[in-house]
């Protein structure tokens, strides 16, 4: 069994968006870089993205907006349902191939093939709903696989933590009125896009399964350790998950232009490593991350290699 598979596509970087825009493939070729500087390209496990099929990517959006997000794109360069979210003919493929990686490693988790997952891909996708997209995000990518995961009968409970500087509207939205997905989410507020206040805690048989933790500006890393090692960790051992996933938003790091948090490059790891560590007692050790957010190509980069380091359960001060 592999401890991390890594799953990416060159198809990624064909989602392009307008000179300044944030959420650009220079992220990805930044986080690349940097994983063959310390040697983390080669020597974990890889496998190509492929796409999600429609009726894999219908079990949350409805098949007439994924018929929309493919023609818009066509269109493209445009934009769509907001102002902040671009896209190109290249985005439907690298959006299916986000989405599709998500499906795979729920299938090589399954399958004992591998312990963890990091999906090192873009369009992000904790910000769309069902029906609309926004906030750079295309499609549900953390939603989709959580759901697909929910359809195999070694999967009863799912908990999804996002970190991300900015809510996780869309997960959130999803998962609502579900009691088999526990949605947790840390994030700076107010900011974009203005959900995740600490009443939110979902409804009808999902009342009670969404946690919010909104945060003012200027947390850092002990801030965040705090909420992990006790509140968090906490619900996860009563909720039990069969399954981790983290969108793992690196925004909220200190040098990041969107958000106003302090975190540092080492304080992702080790928040990483306090979920491995609950999620090996509750949850046979099974996490997929998905990469969301994070502007600071550098701070992105650092961050990234030490959550995967985290992840892989690598000795700690192993890489540069």
């Amino acid at each position: 069994m592999h401890p991390l598979t890594l799953f990416w596509s060159p198809d990624f970087t064909q989602h392009e968006v307008s000179w300044g825009h944030p959420e650009s493939a220079s992220r990805l070729a930044a986080i690349q870089e940097k994983l063959n500087v310390t040697g983390q390209w080669e020597g974990y496990h890889r496998v190509e993205a492929t796409a999600a099929s429609l009726d894999q990517i219908a079990l949350i959006h409805p098949m007439e907006y994924i018929r929309r997000v493919e023609r818009t794109t066509q269109r493209g360069p445009t934009i769509i349902d907001s102002a902040d979210t671009e896209v190109s003919p290249g985005s439907y493929l690298a959006a299916l191939k986000v989405a599709g990686a998500g499906l795979r490693a729920v299938d090589e988790i399954l399958a004992a093939n591998t312990r963890t997952a990091f999906i090192l891909g873009r369009p992000p996708g904790h910000h769309a709903l069902p029906s609309t997209a926004m906030g750079f995000c295309l499609f549900s990518n953390a939603a989709l696989a959580a759901t697909y995961a929910l359809q195999s009968d070694q999967i009863e409970r799912v908990a999804v933590i996002d970190w991300d500087v900015h809510h996780g509207n869309g997960t959130q939205h999803i998962f609502y009125e579900s009691e088999r997905v526990y949605y947790i989410s840390i994030h700076e507020f107010p900011l974009y896009p203005g959900t995740g206040r600490p009443d939110e805690i979902g409804s009808g048989q999902g009342r009670g399964h969404t946690l919010n933790f909104p945060l003012s500006a200027g947390k850092g890393d002990d801030d965040y350790l705090e909420i992990l090692v006790g509140p968090v960790a906490e619900t996860l051992h009563s909720f039990r998950p069969d399954l981790i996933i983290i969108s793992a938003g690196f925004d909220a790091h200190e040098y990041d232009p969107l958000g106003h948090m302090n975190i540092s490059s080492e304080g992702f790891e080790k928040m990483t490593r306090v979920l491995v560590e609950v999620g090996q007692e509750q949850a046979h050790g099974r996490i997929i991350s998905f990469l969301e957010g994070g502007y600071h190509l550098q701070a992105l980069a650092d961050s990234v290699s030490r959550h995967l380091r985290g992840l892989a359960g690598e000795s700690q001060n192993v890489l540069s």
